[in-house]
Protein backbone atom coordinates (compact mmCIF):
# COMPACT_ATOMS: atom_id res chain seq x y z
CA UNK A 1 0.00 0.00 0.00
CA UNK A 2 1.41 3.43 -1.05
CA UNK A 3 0.51 6.45 0.92
CA UNK A 4 -0.68 9.49 -1.12
CA UNK A 5 -0.14 11.94 2.54
CA UNK A 6 3.02 13.22 2.36
CA UNK A 7 3.57 15.78 4.86
CA UNK A 8 6.41 17.64 6.06
CA UNK A 9 5.03 19.56 8.84
CA UNK A 10 2.40 19.24 11.71
CA UNK A 11 1.82 15.34 10.93
CA UNK A 12 4.12 12.47 12.02
CA UNK A 13 2.88 9.91 9.23
CA UNK A 14 3.37 6.23 10.55
CA UNK A 15 5.66 4.00 8.19
CA UNK A 16 -30.27 9.66 -18.47
CA UNK A 17 -30.67 7.53 -17.00
CA UNK A 18 -31.83 9.55 -18.70
CA UNK A 19 -34.77 11.75 -17.88
CA UNK A 20 -37.92 10.74 -20.51
CA UNK A 21 -38.69 7.79 -18.61
CA UNK A 22 -42.40 6.94 -18.17
CA UNK A 23 -43.83 7.55 -14.03
CA UNK A 24 -44.13 3.87 -12.65
CA UNK A 25 -47.74 3.64 -11.47
CA UNK A 26 -48.17 3.90 -7.47
CA UNK A 27 -46.98 1.03 -5.79
CA UNK A 28 -47.10 -0.32 -2.13
CA UNK A 29 -44.41 -2.04 -0.04
CA UNK A 30 -44.32 -5.58 0.03
CA UNK A 31 -42.14 -7.10 2.19
CA UNK A 32 -42.45 -10.95 1.57
CA UNK A 33 -40.56 -11.27 -1.73
CA UNK A 34 -39.02 -8.65 -3.06
CA UNK A 35 -36.72 -8.27 0.42
CA UNK A 36 -35.83 -11.75 0.44
CA UNK A 37 -34.72 -11.29 -3.02
CA UNK A 38 -32.23 -8.80 -1.91
CA UNK A 39 -30.58 -11.55 0.37
CA UNK A 40 -27.39 -12.93 -0.95
CA UNK A 41 -27.82 -16.38 -2.01
CA UNK A 42 -26.83 -18.76 1.15
CA UNK A 43 -27.23 -16.29 3.51
CA UNK A 44 -30.03 -17.98 5.41
CA UNK A 45 -28.58 -18.50 8.86
CA UNK A 46 -29.72 -17.92 12.64
CA UNK A 47 -25.80 -17.14 13.36
CA UNK A 48 -25.85 -12.94 12.68
CA UNK A 49 -23.60 -12.05 9.59
CA UNK A 50 -22.26 -9.07 7.41
CA UNK A 51 -23.46 -9.65 4.41
CA UNK A 52 -23.41 -6.11 2.59
CA UNK A 53 -20.11 -5.29 3.87
CA UNK A 54 -18.00 -2.53 6.16
CA UNK A 55 -17.18 0.76 5.24
CA UNK A 56 -15.42 3.96 6.24
CA UNK A 57 -16.09 7.56 5.29
CA UNK A 58 -15.34 11.31 5.73
CA UNK A 59 -12.50 11.57 7.12
CA UNK A 60 -11.11 13.77 9.86
CA UNK A 61 -7.56 14.95 10.88
CA UNK A 62 -8.63 12.78 14.45
CA UNK A 63 -11.12 10.57 13.22
CA UNK A 64 -13.29 8.49 10.47
CA UNK A 65 -16.79 7.18 10.56
CA UNK A 66 -17.26 3.37 10.26
CA UNK A 67 -20.50 1.76 9.02
CA UNK A 68 -21.78 -1.51 9.07
CA UNK A 69 -24.94 -3.87 8.41
CA UNK A 70 -25.52 -7.07 10.74
CA UNK A 71 -28.25 -9.73 9.70
CA UNK A 72 -29.13 -10.59 13.08
CA UNK A 73 -31.61 -13.79 11.76
CA UNK A 74 -32.84 -15.14 8.01
CA UNK A 75 -35.79 -13.35 8.06
CA UNK A 76 -34.39 -9.82 8.92
CA UNK A 77 -33.54 -8.83 5.53
CA UNK A 78 -32.90 -5.12 4.60
CA UNK A 79 -36.40 -3.17 4.70
CA UNK A 80 -38.16 -5.77 6.35
CA UNK A 81 -38.90 -4.26 9.74
CA UNK A 82 -37.79 -7.82 11.59
CA UNK A 83 -34.95 -8.98 13.58
CA UNK A 84 -34.16 -8.46 17.47
CA UNK A 85 -31.83 -6.03 18.64
CA UNK A 86 -28.12 -7.18 18.45
CA UNK A 87 -24.88 -6.38 20.16
CA UNK A 88 -22.38 -5.26 17.34
CA UNK A 89 -18.93 -4.45 18.67
CA UNK A 90 -15.69 -2.25 16.87
CA UNK A 91 -12.00 -2.55 16.34
CA UNK A 92 -10.05 -0.14 15.03
CA UNK A 93 -5.97 -1.12 15.16
CA UNK A 94 -3.01 -0.50 13.25
CA UNK A 95 -2.28 -3.19 11.98
CA UNK A 96 -4.26 -5.81 9.88
CA UNK A 97 -3.59 -8.91 12.40
CA UNK A 98 -5.10 -6.17 15.26
CA UNK A 99 -1.97 -6.69 17.58
CA UNK A 100 -1.95 -2.77 17.94
CA UNK A 101 -5.91 -2.25 18.96
CA UNK A 102 -6.21 1.81 19.75
CA UNK A 103 -9.90 2.57 19.63
CA UNK A 104 -12.80 -0.46 20.50
CA UNK A 105 -16.39 -0.03 21.63
CA UNK A 106 -20.03 -0.81 20.96
CA UNK A 107 -23.45 -0.58 19.71
CA UNK A 108 -26.46 -1.53 19.44
CA UNK A 109 -28.34 -2.37 15.70
CA UNK A 110 -31.99 -3.10 15.85
CA UNK A 111 -34.93 -2.77 13.05
CA UNK A 112 -34.97 1.07 13.34
CA UNK A 113 -31.89 1.81 11.89
CA UNK A 114 -32.25 -1.52 9.53
CA UNK A 115 -30.20 -2.46 11.58
CA UNK A 116 -26.94 -0.84 10.17
CA UNK A 117 -24.62 1.16 12.85
CA UNK A 118 -21.97 4.24 12.51
CA UNK A 119 -19.36 4.66 14.64
CA UNK A 120 -17.73 7.96 14.58
CA UNK A 121 -14.21 7.12 16.07
CA UNK A 122 -12.38 9.97 17.06
CA UNK A 123 -8.87 10.46 18.91
CA UNK A 124 -6.57 9.11 16.28
CA UNK A 125 -3.34 10.06 14.83
CA UNK A 126 -3.45 11.86 11.41
CA UNK A 127 -2.65 11.16 7.78
CA UNK A 128 -2.62 7.75 9.31
CA UNK A 129 -3.65 4.25 8.22
CA UNK A 130 -5.86 2.11 10.21
CA UNK A 131 -7.29 -1.60 10.43
CA UNK A 132 -11.24 -2.19 11.55
CA UNK A 133 -13.63 -4.42 11.75
CA UNK A 134 -17.07 -5.41 13.24
CA UNK A 135 -17.95 -8.05 15.52
CA UNK A 136 -21.83 -9.86 16.14
CA UNK A 137 -22.52 -12.96 18.27
CA UNK A 138 -18.93 -14.47 17.65
CA UNK A 139 -18.99 -13.58 13.71
CA UNK A 140 -16.40 -10.99 12.71
CA UNK A 141 -16.75 -8.79 9.56
CA UNK A 142 -14.61 -8.43 6.80
CA UNK A 143 -11.30 -6.57 8.07
CA UNK A 144 -11.19 -2.79 6.24
CA UNK A 145 -8.55 -0.44 5.73
CA UNK A 146 -9.14 3.28 6.00
CA UNK A 147 -7.15 6.19 6.83
CA UNK A 148 -7.77 9.39 8.39
CA UNK A 149 -7.13 13.18 6.82
CA UNK A 150 -3.87 15.00 7.89
CA UNK A 151 -3.06 17.68 10.60
CA UNK A 152 -5.28 21.13 9.18
CA UNK A 153 -1.52 22.64 9.58
CA UNK A 154 0.32 19.73 7.67
CA UNK A 155 1.89 20.94 4.04
CA UNK A 156 1.01 17.69 2.45
CA UNK A 157 2.61 17.30 -0.88
CA UNK A 158 -0.10 15.09 -2.57
CA UNK A 159 -3.38 13.85 -2.33
CA UNK A 160 -4.99 11.08 -4.62
CA UNK A 161 -8.90 10.39 -5.00
CA UNK A 162 -10.88 7.87 -6.93
CA UNK A 163 -13.62 9.90 -8.13
CA UNK A 164 -17.20 8.05 -9.37
CA UNK A 165 -21.22 8.97 -9.80
CA UNK A 166 -24.05 7.07 -11.50
CA UNK A 167 -23.98 3.94 -11.25
CA UNK A 168 -27.67 1.90 -12.25
CA UNK A 169 -27.89 -1.97 -10.83
CA UNK A 170 -29.48 -2.88 -13.89
CA UNK A 171 -27.46 -1.52 -16.45
CA UNK A 172 -24.56 -3.15 -15.86
CA UNK A 173 -21.49 -4.46 -13.22
CA UNK A 174 -19.84 -2.17 -11.06
CA UNK A 175 -16.41 -2.70 -12.29
CA UNK A 176 -14.88 1.01 -12.19
CA UNK A 177 -15.27 0.07 -7.95
CA UNK A 178 -13.35 -3.01 -8.45
CA UNK A 179 -10.74 -1.06 -10.86
CA UNK A 180 -10.17 1.30 -7.73
CA UNK A 181 -9.97 -0.87 -4.85
CA UNK A 182 -7.41 -2.91 -6.80
CA UNK A 183 -5.32 0.37 -7.37
CA UNK A 184 -3.83 0.52 -3.76
CA UNK A 185 -3.06 4.00 -3.95
CA UNK A 186 -6.05 6.17 -2.72
CA UNK A 187 -6.26 8.51 0.41
CA UNK A 188 -10.04 8.52 -0.26
CA UNK A 189 -12.84 8.02 -3.04
CA UNK A 190 -15.76 10.91 -3.94
CA UNK A 191 -19.15 9.63 -4.92
CA UNK A 192 -20.74 12.79 -6.76
CA UNK A 193 -24.29 11.34 -6.67
CA UNK A 194 -26.95 8.56 -8.00
CA UNK A 195 -25.00 5.65 -5.82
CA UNK A 196 -28.21 3.98 -6.15
CA UNK A 197 -31.37 4.57 -8.58
CA UNK A 198 -35.11 4.56 -7.64
CA UNK A 199 -36.94 2.85 -11.07
CA UNK A 200 -38.45 0.08 -11.13
CA UNK A 201 -36.86 -2.85 -12.59
CA UNK A 202 -37.08 -2.73 -16.10
CA UNK A 203 -37.60 1.18 -16.67
CA UNK A 204 -34.01 1.93 -17.13
CA UNK A 205 -31.38 -0.29 -17.90
CA UNK A 206 -28.60 -0.79 -21.21
CA UNK A 207 -29.85 -0.28 -24.08
CA UNK A 208 -33.24 -1.02 -23.46
CA UNK A 209 -32.10 -3.88 -21.63
CA UNK A 210 -31.67 -5.41 -17.86
CA UNK A 211 -27.87 -6.66 -17.28
CA UNK A 212 -29.23 -8.13 -13.43
CA UNK A 213 -32.67 -7.00 -12.15
CA UNK A 214 -33.01 -4.43 -8.87
CA UNK A 215 -34.75 -5.36 -5.19
CA UNK A 216 -37.79 -4.69 -4.82
CA UNK A 217 -38.83 -4.82 -8.28
CA UNK A 218 -41.18 -1.81 -7.88
CA UNK A 219 -40.00 1.43 -8.11
CA UNK A 220 -38.84 2.85 -4.69
CA UNK A 221 -41.51 4.76 -2.48
CA UNK A 222 -41.64 4.34 0.88
CA UNK A 223 -38.60 3.68 3.71
CA UNK A 224 -39.05 -0.32 3.06
CA UNK A 225 -38.24 0.16 -0.82
CA UNK A 226 -35.48 2.56 -0.25
CA UNK A 227 -33.97 0.10 2.36
CA UNK A 228 -33.94 -2.69 0.34
CA UNK A 229 -32.69 -1.09 -2.58
CA UNK A 230 -29.67 0.69 -0.33
CA UNK A 231 -29.46 -3.26 0.91
CA UNK A 232 -29.26 -4.73 -2.86
CA UNK A 233 -26.36 -2.11 -3.95
CA UNK A 234 -24.28 -3.03 -0.87
CA UNK A 235 -24.31 -6.98 -1.88
CA UNK A 236 -22.28 -6.24 -4.91
CA UNK A 237 -18.67 -7.40 -4.62
CA UNK A 238 -16.83 -4.58 -6.48
CA UNK A 239 -18.86 -1.81 -4.13
CA UNK A 240 -18.01 -4.13 -0.93
CA UNK A 241 -14.13 -4.23 -2.11
CA UNK A 242 -13.62 -0.44 -2.27
CA UNK A 243 -15.23 0.21 0.86
CA UNK A 244 -13.14 -2.14 2.50
CA UNK A 245 -9.64 -0.63 0.60
CA UNK A 246 -10.21 3.20 1.10
CA UNK A 247 -12.50 5.81 2.85
CA UNK A 248 -15.54 7.15 0.71
CA UNK A 249 -16.88 10.62 0.69
CA UNK A 250 -20.19 10.98 -0.56
CA UNK A 251 -23.23 13.24 -1.51
CA UNK A 252 -25.94 12.60 -3.28
CA UNK A 253 -28.28 14.01 -6.49
CA UNK A 254 -31.38 13.12 -7.51
CA UNK A 255 -31.79 9.29 -8.05
CA UNK A 256 -31.15 8.80 -4.58
CA UNK A 257 -34.82 10.70 -4.17
CA UNK A 258 -36.52 10.53 -7.81
CA UNK A 259 -35.53 11.55 -11.27
CA UNK A 260 -34.97 15.42 -11.24
CA UNK A 261 -35.61 15.86 -7.13
CA UNK A 262 -36.25 19.43 -6.22
CA UNK A 263 -37.15 20.77 -3.12
CA UNK A 264 -40.85 20.24 -3.21
CA UNK A 265 -41.08 17.45 -5.78
CA UNK A 266 -39.56 15.84 -8.86
CA UNK A 267 -40.08 14.73 -12.30
CA UNK A 268 -40.47 10.95 -11.11
CA UNK A 269 -42.66 11.34 -8.19
CA UNK A 270 -47.04 11.53 -8.87
CA UNK A 271 -48.27 13.46 -5.79
CA UNK A 272 -51.17 11.52 -4.24
CA UNK A 273 -50.54 8.20 -6.47
CA UNK A 274 -47.40 7.72 -4.63
CA UNK A 275 -48.15 8.83 -1.59
CA UNK A 276 -46.25 12.89 -0.47
CA UNK A 277 -43.29 13.99 -1.62
CA UNK A 278 -42.75 15.35 2.15
CA UNK A 279 -42.81 11.47 2.82
CA UNK A 280 -41.27 10.41 -0.08
CA UNK A 281 -38.17 12.59 0.87
CA UNK A 282 -38.18 11.88 4.61
CA UNK A 283 -37.89 7.92 3.74
CA UNK A 284 -35.24 8.53 0.97
CA UNK A 285 -33.38 11.02 3.31
CA UNK A 286 -33.51 8.36 6.34
CA UNK A 287 -32.16 5.22 4.56
CA UNK A 288 -29.29 7.39 2.84
CA UNK A 289 -28.06 8.38 6.64
CA UNK A 290 -28.74 4.44 7.70
CA UNK A 291 -26.88 2.91 4.85
CA UNK A 292 -24.26 5.46 3.83
CA UNK A 293 -21.23 6.70 6.63
CA UNK A 294 -22.01 9.97 5.80
CA UNK A 295 -21.90 12.36 8.97
CA UNK A 296 -24.17 14.97 7.94
CA UNK A 297 -23.19 18.73 9.01
CA UNK A 298 -26.68 20.27 9.09
CA UNK A 299 -29.65 17.23 10.19
CA UNK A 300 -31.11 15.92 6.73
CA UNK A 301 -28.42 17.80 4.48
CA UNK A 302 -25.14 17.01 2.75
CA UNK A 303 -23.49 19.84 2.90
CA UNK A 304 -20.35 20.08 4.56
CA UNK A 305 -16.78 20.59 4.42
CA UNK A 306 -13.79 18.58 4.87
CA UNK A 307 -9.70 19.80 5.23
CA UNK A 308 -6.95 17.78 3.60
CA UNK A 309 -3.73 19.85 5.45
CA UNK A 310 -2.64 23.00 3.69
CA UNK A 311 -3.06 21.38 0.50
CA UNK A 312 -6.95 21.43 0.02
CA UNK A 313 -10.09 21.67 1.34
CA UNK A 314 -13.31 19.79 -0.29
CA UNK A 315 -16.88 21.86 -0.30
CA UNK A 316 -19.69 19.12 -0.45
CA UNK A 317 -23.12 20.85 -1.98
CA UNK A 318 -26.62 19.32 -1.38
CA UNK A 319 -28.24 20.68 -4.72
CA UNK A 320 -31.48 18.64 -4.15
CA UNK A 321 -32.85 19.83 -0.72
CA UNK A 322 -33.07 23.43 -1.08
CA UNK A 323 -33.34 24.06 -5.23
CA UNK A 324 -36.32 25.75 -6.69
CA UNK A 325 -38.54 23.94 -8.99
CA UNK A 326 -36.78 23.20 -12.48
CA UNK A 327 -37.59 26.14 -14.97
CA UNK A 328 -39.09 25.47 -18.23
CA UNK A 329 -35.83 24.81 -21.03
CA UNK A 330 -35.57 28.10 -22.83
CA UNK A 331 -37.35 30.01 -20.68
CA UNK A 332 -36.52 33.30 -18.94
CA UNK A 333 -37.25 31.86 -15.74
CA UNK A 334 -33.27 30.33 -15.59
CA UNK A 335 -32.24 33.82 -15.11
CA UNK A 336 -35.12 34.81 -12.10
CA UNK A 337 -32.90 35.97 -8.99
CA UNK A 338 -35.56 34.43 -6.84
CA UNK A 339 -35.35 30.39 -7.98
CA UNK A 340 -31.92 28.97 -6.36
CA UNK A 341 -30.21 25.69 -6.68
CA UNK A 342 -28.38 25.68 -3.66
CA UNK A 343 -30.50 27.84 -1.41
CA UNK A 344 -29.52 30.94 0.74
CA UNK A 345 -28.85 29.49 3.45
CA UNK A 346 -26.35 26.80 1.43
CA UNK A 347 -24.82 29.17 -0.78
CA UNK A 348 -23.96 31.81 1.55
CA UNK A 349 -22.18 28.84 3.35
CA UNK A 350 -19.85 28.31 0.57
CA UNK A 351 -18.82 31.84 -0.69
CA UNK A 352 -17.91 32.42 3.26
CA UNK A 353 -15.90 29.04 3.07
CA UNK A 354 -14.33 29.79 -0.34
CA UNK A 355 -13.47 33.25 0.72
CA UNK A 356 -11.91 32.08 3.91
CA UNK A 357 -10.31 29.44 2.60
CA UNK A 358 -6.07 29.32 3.60
CA UNK A 359 -5.77 26.09 1.17
CA UNK A 360 -3.89 25.54 -1.43
CA UNK A 361 -6.79 24.27 -4.10
CA UNK A 362 -10.34 25.01 -3.12
CA UNK A 363 -12.64 21.55 -4.36
CA UNK A 364 -16.28 21.81 -4.44
CA UNK A 365 -18.08 18.53 -4.61
CA UNK A 366 -20.42 19.38 -6.94
CA UNK A 367 -23.66 17.09 -8.72
CA UNK A 368 -25.05 18.90 -11.49
CA UNK A 369 -22.39 20.75 -13.94
CA UNK A 370 -22.27 24.07 -13.38
CA UNK A 371 -19.93 25.21 -17.13
CA UNK A 372 -22.54 26.83 -19.25
CA UNK A 373 -23.95 24.57 -22.03
CA UNK A 374 -25.15 25.19 -25.64
CA UNK A 375 -26.06 22.26 -27.92
CA UNK A 376 -25.00 24.51 -30.91
CA UNK A 377 -25.34 22.91 -34.54
CA UNK A 378 -26.23 19.07 -34.31
CA UNK A 379 -27.97 16.84 -36.99
CA UNK A 380 -31.51 15.92 -36.48
CA UNK A 381 -30.26 12.34 -35.75
CA UNK A 382 -28.06 13.32 -32.48
CA UNK A 383 -29.47 16.11 -31.56
CA UNK A 384 -32.84 14.44 -29.90
CA UNK A 385 -30.71 11.69 -27.92
CA UNK A 386 -28.13 14.26 -26.85
CA UNK A 387 -31.21 16.62 -25.73
CA UNK A 388 -33.36 13.50 -24.41
CA UNK A 389 -29.82 12.35 -22.44
CA UNK A 390 -29.47 16.30 -21.03
CA UNK A 391 -33.31 16.86 -20.25
CA UNK A 392 -33.61 19.70 -23.19
CA UNK A 393 -36.70 20.03 -25.83
CA UNK A 394 -36.00 17.87 -28.30
CA UNK A 395 -37.04 19.93 -30.87
CA UNK A 396 -34.79 22.94 -31.00
CA UNK A 397 -31.90 24.54 -28.55
CA UNK A 398 -32.03 25.14 -25.04
CA UNK A 399 -29.98 24.62 -21.95
CA UNK A 400 -30.41 21.95 -19.25
CA UNK A 401 -32.43 23.84 -16.61
CA UNK A 402 -31.75 21.21 -14.12
CA UNK A 403 -27.87 21.57 -14.02
CA UNK A 404 -26.65 25.35 -12.86
CA UNK A 405 -27.57 26.40 -16.24
CA UNK A 406 -31.12 26.57 -15.01
CA UNK A 407 -30.20 28.96 -12.01
CA UNK A 408 -28.10 31.60 -13.48
CA UNK A 409 -28.54 34.10 -10.80
CA UNK A 410 -26.81 31.02 -8.24
CA UNK A 411 -23.92 31.15 -10.78
CA UNK A 412 -23.68 34.46 -11.44
CA UNK A 413 -22.93 35.21 -7.80
CA UNK A 414 -20.78 32.45 -6.57
CA UNK A 415 -18.42 33.16 -10.01
CA UNK A 416 -18.27 37.28 -9.08
CA UNK A 417 -17.24 36.00 -5.68
CA UNK A 418 -14.53 34.64 -6.91
CA UNK A 419 -13.68 36.93 -9.23
CA UNK A 420 -14.23 39.73 -7.03
CA UNK A 421 -12.21 38.30 -4.08
CA UNK A 422 -9.60 36.91 -6.20
CA UNK A 423 -10.26 33.46 -5.12
CA UNK A 424 -8.01 31.31 -7.21
CA UNK A 425 -7.80 27.18 -7.57
CA UNK A 426 -11.36 26.64 -7.22
CA UNK A 427 -12.08 23.23 -9.38
CA UNK A 428 -15.54 21.84 -9.43
CA UNK A 429 -15.83 17.88 -9.12
CA UNK A 430 -19.32 16.75 -10.85
CA UNK A 431 -21.39 13.78 -11.88
CA UNK A 432 -24.69 13.06 -12.91
CA UNK A 433 -24.78 13.14 -17.01
CA UNK A 434 -23.11 10.48 -17.83
CA UNK A 435 -20.18 11.64 -20.09
CA UNK A 436 -16.79 13.21 -19.08
CA UNK A 437 -16.06 16.91 -19.65
CA UNK A 438 -13.02 18.69 -18.48
CA UNK A 439 -14.16 22.46 -18.92
CA UNK A 440 -13.23 25.92 -17.97
CA UNK A 441 -15.79 27.70 -15.68
CA UNK A 442 -16.31 31.64 -17.81
CA UNK A 443 -18.04 34.18 -16.05
CA UNK A 444 -19.60 34.93 -19.54
CA UNK A 445 -19.78 31.62 -22.27
CA UNK A 446 -21.05 34.77 -24.69
CA UNK A 447 -17.74 35.98 -24.72
CA UNK A 448 -15.25 33.34 -23.66
CA UNK A 449 -11.74 33.54 -23.95
CA UNK A 450 -12.38 37.13 -23.63
CA UNK A 451 -14.34 36.67 -20.76
CA UNK A 452 -12.49 35.45 -17.66
CA UNK A 453 -12.68 31.52 -16.25
CA UNK A 454 -13.08 31.83 -12.47
CA UNK A 455 -12.72 28.29 -11.72
CA UNK A 456 -12.27 24.89 -13.50
CA UNK A 457 -14.09 21.74 -13.78
CA UNK A 458 -13.58 18.04 -14.38
CA UNK A 459 -17.03 16.11 -14.92
CA UNK A 460 -17.05 12.37 -14.53
CA UNK A 461 -18.93 10.07 -16.80
CA UNK A 462 -21.21 7.00 -15.46
CA UNK A 463 -20.09 4.28 -14.00
CA UNK A 464 -22.90 1.85 -15.59
CA UNK A 465 -26.15 4.26 -16.74
CA UNK A 466 -26.51 5.32 -20.34
CA UNK A 467 -24.53 7.76 -22.14
CA UNK A 468 -25.14 8.53 -25.53
CA UNK A 469 -24.12 5.60 -27.42
CA UNK A 470 -26.44 3.81 -25.53
CA UNK A 471 -29.59 5.57 -26.49
CA UNK A 472 -28.79 5.96 -29.78
CA UNK A 473 -27.78 2.07 -29.77
CA UNK A 474 -24.57 2.70 -31.95
CA UNK A 475 -20.98 1.10 -31.72
CA UNK A 476 -19.25 2.58 -28.65
CA UNK A 477 -17.32 6.01 -29.53
CA UNK A 478 -19.84 6.73 -32.69
CA UNK A 479 -21.37 9.59 -31.67
CA UNK A 480 -18.91 11.46 -29.56
CA UNK A 481 -16.78 11.43 -32.85
CA UNK A 482 -19.31 13.30 -34.55
CA UNK A 483 -21.12 15.03 -31.39
CA UNK A 484 -18.07 16.25 -29.58
CA UNK A 485 -16.11 18.51 -32.20
CA UNK A 486 -19.73 20.18 -32.48
CA UNK A 487 -20.24 20.63 -29.37
CA UNK A 488 -16.47 22.19 -28.68
CA UNK A 489 -17.29 24.39 -31.39
CA UNK A 490 -20.12 26.14 -29.68
CA UNK A 491 -18.60 26.01 -26.22
CA UNK A 492 -15.23 27.41 -26.30
CA UNK A 493 -14.55 26.80 -22.80
CA UNK A 494 -14.87 23.05 -23.45
CA UNK A 495 -11.76 21.54 -23.74
CA UNK A 496 -12.80 18.25 -23.79
CA UNK A 497 -15.90 15.93 -24.00
CA UNK A 498 -16.53 12.54 -24.23
CA UNK A 499 -20.41 11.30 -24.80
CA UNK A 500 -20.49 8.13 -25.07
CA UNK A 501 -17.91 5.93 -22.65
CA UNK A 502 -18.31 4.05 -18.53
CA UNK A 503 -15.36 4.18 -16.33
CA UNK A 504 -14.37 6.48 -13.11
CA UNK A 505 -11.26 9.05 -12.44
CA UNK A 506 -8.56 9.65 -10.33
CA UNK A 507 -7.86 13.18 -9.10
CA UNK A 508 -4.53 13.39 -8.02
CA UNK A 509 -3.63 16.95 -6.30
CA UNK A 510 -0.42 18.37 -5.88
CA UNK A 511 0.96 22.07 -4.77
CA UNK A 512 1.42 22.95 -8.69
CA UNK A 513 -1.60 21.53 -9.97
CA UNK A 514 -4.54 19.33 -9.59
CA UNK A 515 -5.32 16.70 -12.42
CA UNK A 516 -7.93 14.15 -13.75
CA UNK A 517 -6.92 11.09 -15.17
CA UNK A 518 -10.00 9.38 -17.04
CA UNK A 519 -10.56 5.73 -17.00
CA UNK A 520 -12.98 3.89 -19.60
CA UNK A 521 -14.52 -0.09 -19.17
CA UNK A 522 -14.08 -2.59 -21.83
CA UNK A 523 -17.84 -3.49 -21.12
CA UNK A 524 -20.14 -2.20 -18.62
CA UNK A 525 -22.45 -5.85 -18.99
CA UNK A 526 -19.63 -7.97 -18.01
CA UNK A 527 -18.75 -8.70 -14.50
CA UNK A 528 -14.48 -8.78 -15.42
CA UNK A 529 -14.40 -5.88 -17.87
CA UNK A 530 -10.96 -4.80 -18.12
CA UNK A 531 -10.18 -0.57 -17.41
CA UNK A 532 -8.01 1.37 -19.32
CA UNK A 533 -6.85 5.16 -19.00
CA UNK A 534 -8.72 7.42 -21.57
CA UNK A 535 -7.06 10.73 -21.06
CA UNK A 536 -5.49 13.47 -18.55
CA UNK A 537 -6.33 17.11 -18.30
CA UNK A 538 -4.91 19.43 -15.33
CA UNK A 539 -5.30 22.88 -14.51
CA UNK A 540 -1.95 24.39 -12.78
CA UNK A 541 -2.26 26.76 -10.17
CA UNK A 542 -2.78 30.14 -10.64
CA UNK A 543 -4.86 29.55 -13.69
CA UNK A 544 -8.19 28.86 -13.82
CA UNK A 545 -7.61 27.27 -16.94
CA UNK A 546 -8.03 23.45 -18.13
CA UNK A 547 -5.24 21.90 -19.88
CA UNK A 548 -4.37 18.07 -22.11
CA UNK A 549 -1.67 16.57 -20.40
CA UNK A 550 -0.42 13.01 -21.69
CA UNK A 551 0.23 10.92 -18.97
CA UNK A 552 -1.73 9.64 -15.75
CA UNK A 553 -0.19 9.81 -12.63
Amino acid sequence: MTSRYRATEGVNPPSPRRRTVVKAAAATAVLAGPLVAALPAGAATQTPAFLHGVASGDPLPDGILLWTRVTPTAEAVPGSGLGPDTEVSWTVARDKAFTNVVSRGSLTASAASDHTVKADIRGLEPATDYYFRFSAGGTDSPTARTRTAPAADANVTGLRFGVVTCANWEAGYFSSYRHLAARGDLDAWLHLGDYIYEYKSGEYGTRGTVVRPHAPLNEIITLADYRTRHGRYKTDPDLQALHLRAPVIAIWDDHEFADNAWSGGAVNHTEGAEGTWTARQAAAKQAYFEWMPVRPAIAGTTYRRLRFGRLADLSLLDLRSFRSQQASSGSGAVDDPDRTITGRAQLDWLKAGLKASDTKWRLVGNSVMIAPFVIGSLTADLLKPLAKLLDLPQDGIGVNTDQWDGYTDDRRELLAHLRSNAIGNTVFLTGDIHMSWANDVPVDAGTYPLSPSAATEFVITSVTSDNLDDLVKVPEGTVSALAAPLIQAANRHVHWVDTDRHGYGVLDITADRAQMDYYVLSDRTSPTATSSWERSYRTRSGTQKVERTYDPV
